[in-house]
């Protein structure tokens, strides 16, 4: 198919196509805001193996792993074996224009880059508290869970910034100095979370099973070792084409996830994730030593469903 436009050597196609159901936006779209924000989008996604979610024209959105027979050899590729699939994956790094230009005519909306950096495998680079509310919720109890967990951290001695995760919920990150192992953090990450939940019982749950969490925002500490995470400034296919964006904890109150769009934040200058962020920390001792203590959320689970599971076939036996 002939290019419409072409930026960076990159051949620019279907542009005024609409870019998915309820976006209010086209490919165009997609692809200007990307290039304009590419100097605060590229630092997010530099240097990390790069999942991305696509949507074609008349199909449901797919994450995308290892990159198309069809890429570009100028793509840099990094081989990672996963051990959940049992095999090599090929992930794109997307270090430069031209690559993120080339997601973007590929109608890859979502960028969801590892929690680690290839130059330091073995560390993870934040501590991540994902807030996932209940269906049917409003943002304002997002909100006093998001309190909350600021108020844990404060009581831990560390600080972080929050962002909308684009969708209904808000990612809380505190950025690390890589004196913790990726098993510390996941360890500090359950305490935080725990400590939060004490300080709000009636609004935050750390119940990783749906139907445990009786209506309550949940505080997902599984954001670890091998996760991704959706980067600040990535689109999301959601209604609006809205945008996982930087909230000043200060502006917290004032703001909903709709707010931020790839056509409201696409005259944004400057780096409001950059500058929000505290400098790097060090988990304190005492919350890794109440975190080790702590079930892991998705083992705790498996082995809960499966107890479930025979008891429910015992009592039908019955």
């Amino acid at each position: 198919m002939a290019a419409e436009e072409e930026r960076d050597g990159v051949g620019l196609t279907n542009l005024d196509q609409p870019l998915f159901t309820g976006a209010d936006a086209t490919k165009r779209d997609l692809i200007d805001y990307l290039d304009a924000g590419r100097d605060r989008i590229l630092p997010e996604l530099r240097d990390r193996p790069l999942s991305v979610v696509r949507v074609r024209p008349g199909q449901q959105p797919f994450m995308q792993k290892n990159v198309p027979k069809y890429t570009p050899d100028w793509v840099k590729t990094v081989t990672v074996w996963a051990e959940s699939s049992h095999r090599d994956v090929a992930y794109a790094l997307c270090d430069d224009r031209r690559t993120l230009l080339w997601f973007g005519n590929q109608r890859a909306v979502e960028y969801h880059p590892t929690l680690t950096a290839l130059s330091r495998p073995d560390r993870q680079t934040h501590l991540i508290m994902d807030l996932d509310p209940p269906e049917g919720s409003g943002f304002d109890v997002v909100i006093r869970t998001a309190r909350l967990v600021e108020q844990a951290l404060q009581d831990s001695g560390l600080s972080g910034a929050i962002k909308t995760s684009g969708s209904k919920g808000v990612h809380i990150m505190v950025p690390l100095d890589g004196t913790d192992s990726i098993e510390e953090v996941a360890a500090a990450t359950r305490a935080l979370a725990a400590r939060a939940e004490k300080l709000g019982p009636d609004v935050a749950t750390t119940a990783y099973i749906k139907e445990d969490r009786g209506g309550k925002v949940f505080l997902d500490s599984t954001r670890a070792g091998g996760a991704t995470v959706v980067a600040a400034y990535s689109p999301r296919i959601r209604p609006g084409a809205t945008v996982s964006f930087p909230v000043a904890w200060a502006d917290l109150d004032d703001v909903t996830p709709a707010d931020f769009t790839i056509k409201s934040t696409l005259e944004l200058t400057g780096d409001p994730w950059a500058d929000a962020m505290p400098d790097p920390q060090a988990l304190p001792a005492d919350l890794v030593d109440e975190g080790h203590a702590i079930p892991i959320a998705r083992v705790q689970a498996m082995h809960e469903g499966k107890r479930r599971k025979r008891a429910k076939e015992a009592k039908g036996g019955e």
